[in-house]
C-alpha cells in the first residue's frame, strides 16, 4: 500500500483511539493525574542518558552530553514547575466575586516533534498534555523516529502502570507529511503543538484547529559598556555552542560598540573562537544557508565547527568551539546574518549604543521577530530601555540565551515551546505549559441585590460606597497610563465618579453624562451605615481646610518620581498625564500620585 495512504489511515485510527482514552481520562481526579505525571517524569529521568545518546546516533545532530541536560530539564525542571498546578476540576474559587473556575481538558493534543531536540521535546509535550487532562498523539520527525518512539514507549508504560487508559499516549509508526496533516485536520484533534520548520508550523496554523507554533529565532546578543565583559563573552559562547546550536533561541549574533572591540576579541580568543576571513565567510555561507529557500542546510544543523570546516573547505583547529564571522551588514547578501542552528556566530561592532539597539532590532525583523534577544549589562536603565525597544518577547539578561529563554537559568516558565506572539505569527508570546491546554468554565453567581435582574446595573449597584470607589479607581488604572491613586484628603464619592466618567467619555469608552444620567448620579445612603459614612465625611470636610488647587502634570518620567520620593512630595496627575512605564510602576508602588480633575 502507498506509504502516504497508510500514514493517513494511521492518523485517523490514532486520533479516534486517543479520543476514547481522553473521554475515560476525564473522570480521573487531580491526585490520579498527578500520580501518572510523577511516574512518567521519573521514568524519563531514569532513561535520560540513554535517550540522549540515541538521539545523537540517529539524527547526527548535537552532542549527547548536552541532550542529556535537555532531557533532564524536561523530566525534572518542567515537572517541578507543573507538579503543584491545579488542572483538574475546580481550580479557583473567588467567593467575594461569586466566581468558580473549573478546568476542562481540551481533548486530543496533536504533537509535532522536531529532529533537533527530539527526546527532550517528547518528554516535555507528553508531561504538559497529560498534566492538563488530555490525551496526546505524537507525530515524530522521520529522521528521529527511533529515539522518539523509545521515549514515548517509556512514558506510556509508566503511565499505564499508574492506571492511565491504554491509548492516552499514542505515536505514529509510519509518519509522513500527509499523515501529519490528516492528524492536524482530524475532527477528534482539539489543539496542535507544532515544533519544527516553518513549513510544518504554517501547516498547523492553516489546519483550522487551534495551534501553538514557534517562529524562527535570530537572536542578537548585545554586550553593553556596563557589562562584566569576561562573563558576558563566556555566556554568549556557552549559549551558542550548547548542543552545537540546535536550540532556536541560541545566540546568532554578538553586537558591541567599537570601544569594546579589542577586549571582546581577546575574550573570544580565550573561549577558543576561530575568526573567519572574508573568503572563508563566503565559503561557509554558501554551504550553511541554502540560497533558494534561505534556510539552514540540514547537513550543517547541530554540527561541530570541525565538521562545518570539512563541509565548506575551511581548515578548523581541533580545539575550536565556535566560528566567528565579522560581517559588514545583514540581509540576504550576508547569509551568516540569519539563523544558523550551528556553532557559527555573526559579529558586529557599531558606533554607539543607539546603533546597537537599531541593529538588534533589524536582526530580529530579519528572522526572529517576537522570539528572544539578549543583553549583557549592569546598568538597569540600559537593560529596561533595551527590553522596551526590542521586538522580542523574551529579553534574557546576563545569561546564555538558550538556557535563559527556556527557564533553566531564569524564572521564566520552564518550556521547550516558546511562543513568538502576534509579531512572530504565533497565538501567544508565552512559554507554553499545561495552563495553555485547558479551558476554564466559570460559574458566575448573581451579585445584584435589588431584584432588578432584567436591567444592567450601574457600576455601584449592589456594592458599598467604598467598594464602588475602589472599582472606579481600578478602571482608571487599566485604561489610563496614569494609575488612579486616592489623595490623602477626603474625597466626595460623587466627585470621584464624575472624574472617572468624564475620563471614560473622553476616551470614547462610554456615552456622555447627559445621555446616561443614572450611571452618573451619586447613590443615596441606603442604610444607617452609609448615612454615617456620609455624615463623617461631611464633618471631616468641615474640620479641614480645602487643599490648594493644583494642576495635573503633563508628563512624568521615572526621574520625576524618584525626585518626589527624595523630597517627600506628591505628584498631581490627571487623565491626560503621560507616564512612562517605569514612572507608573515606581509611583504606584510608593503611592505618591494624586488624581486631579481636569
Amino acid at each position: 500500500m502507498d506509504k502516504d495512504l497508510q500514514s493517513i489511515q494511521e492518523a485517523r485510527d490514532l486520533a479516534e483511539r486517543a479520543h476514547r482514552a481522553c473521554l475515560g481520562f476525564r473522570s480521573y481526579s487531580q491526585a490520579q493525574v498527578d500520580a501518572i505525571v510523577t511516574a512518567m517524569a521519573a521514568a524519563a529521568g531514569q532513561h535520560a542518558e540513554r535517550l540522549a545518546r540515541m538521539a545523537v546516533e540517529e539524527t547526527g545532530y548535537g552532542r549527547a552530553e548536552d541532550k542529556l541536560q535537555k532531557n533532564l530539564f524536561a523530566a525534572q525542571r518542567v515537572f517541578s514547575a507543573i507538579r503543584d498546578l491545579k488542572t483538574i476540576g475546580i481550580v479557583n474559587e473567588k467567593k467575594d466575586e461569586g466566581i468558580i473556575e473549573i478546568a476542562t481538558s481540551v481533548g486530543v493534543v496533536a504533537a509535532i516533534l522536531p529532529s533537533t531536540n527530539p527526546t527532550s521535546t517528547a518528554i516535555y509535550k507528553i508531561l504538559i498534555a497529560i498534566k492538563s487532562g488530555n490525551s496526546i498523539v505524537i507525530s515524530p520527525h522521520p529522521s528521529a523516529m527511533r529515539c522518539i518512539c523509545e521515549t514515548v514507549g517509556i512514558m506510556a508504560q509508566a503511565a499505564r502502570a499508574q492506571g492511565a487508559p491504554e491509548d492516552l499516549i499514542c505515536c505514529f509508526g509510519q509518519p509522513t507529511m500527509a499523515g501529519t496533516q490528516e492528524l492536524m485536520r482530524h475532527r477528534r484533534t482539539s489543539v496542535i503543538l507544532a515544533t519544527g520548520g516553518m513549513g510544518i508550523v504554517k501547516a498547523a496554523y492553516s489546519s483550522g484547529k487551534p495551534a501553538f507554533g514557534v517562529g524562527p529565532g535570530n537572536v542578537p546578543a548585545f554586550i553593553d559598556r556596563s557589562a562584566r565583559l569576561e562573563k558576558a563573552v563566556a555566556d554568549v559562547v556557552a549559549g551558542k555552542t550548547f548542543d552545537w546550536g540546535t536550540i532556536c533561541s541560541s545566540e546568532q549574533a554578538l553586537v558591541a560598540e567599537h570601544a569594546l572591540r579589542e577586549p571582546v576579541l581577546a575574550e573570544l580568543r580565550k573561549q577558543r573562537a576561530q575568526f573567519l576571513s572574508p573568503e572563508e565567510i563566503q565559503k561557509l555561507g554558501r554551504v550553511l544557508i541554502l540560497p533558494d529557500s534561505f534556510t539552514v542546510n540540514p547537513r550543517c544543523v547541530g554540527q561541530s565547527p570541525q565538521k562545518l570546516g570539512e563541509l565548506s573547505g575551511i581548515a578548523v583547529a581541533p580545539d575550536t568551539r565556535v566560528l566567528i564571522a565579522e560581517l559588514p551588514g545583514m540581509g540576504r547578501e550576508h547569509p551568516l546574518s540569519a539563523e544558523k542552528l550551528s556553532p557559527v556566530l555573526a559579529l558586529y561592532f557599531v558606533q554607539d549604543r543607539e546603533a546597537a539597539y537599531q541593529l538588534c532590532r533589524n536582526l530580529l525583523h530579519f528572522g526572529g521577530l517576537g522570539h528572544t534577544c539578549v543583553i549583557h549589562a549592569q546598568d538597569d536603565v540600559v537593560i529596561r530601555e533595551y527590553g522596551e525597544r526590542m521586538p522580542a518577547f523574551r529579553i534574557v539578561v546576563n545569561s546564555p540565551a538558550p538556557q535563559g529563554s527556556i527557564g533553566a537559568t531564569t524564572r521564566l516558565f520552564p518550556a521547550m515551546t516558546l511562543g513568538c506572539g502576534a509579531a512572530g505569527g504565533n497565538i501567544t508570546s508565552d512559554n507554553i505549559g499545561p495552563q495553555h491546554l485547558i479551558n476554564l468554565k466559570r460559574i458566575a453567581y448573581e451579585q445584584q441585590t435589588d431584584g432588578a435582574s432584567a436591567k444592567i446595573p450601574p457600576v455601584t449597584a449592589g456594592a458599598s460606597a467604598p467598594a464602588a470607589a475602589a472599582c472606579a479607581c481600578r478602571q482608571v488604572a487599566v485604561e489610563s497610563p496614569a494609575p488612579a491613586q486616592p489623595s490623602s484628603a477626603a474625597v466626595d464619592r460623587g466627585e470621584i465618579r464624575r472624574i472617572v466618567d468624564r475620563f471614560l467619555t473622553e476616551k470614547g469608552l462610554k456615552p456622555p453624562a447627559a445621555s446616561n444620567p443614572p450611571a452618573l448620579a451619586a447613590p443615596m445612603p441606603s442604610a444607617a451605615t452609609d448615612a454615617g459614612v456620609a455624615s463623617n465625611a461631611a464633618t471631616d470636610r468641615a474640620d479641614k481646610p480645602a487643599p490648594a488647587t493644583r494642576q495635573p502634570l503633563d508628563f512624568v518620567c521615572e526621574a520625576d518620581v524618584r525626585d518626589a520620593l527624595r523630597k517627600g512630595t506628591r505628584l498631581a496627575i490627571g487623565p491626560k498625564t503621560l507616564l512612562t512605564p517605569a514612572a507608573r510602576d515606581l509611583g504606584q508602588d510608593h503611592n505618591i500620585f494624586d488624581l486631579i480633575a481636569p
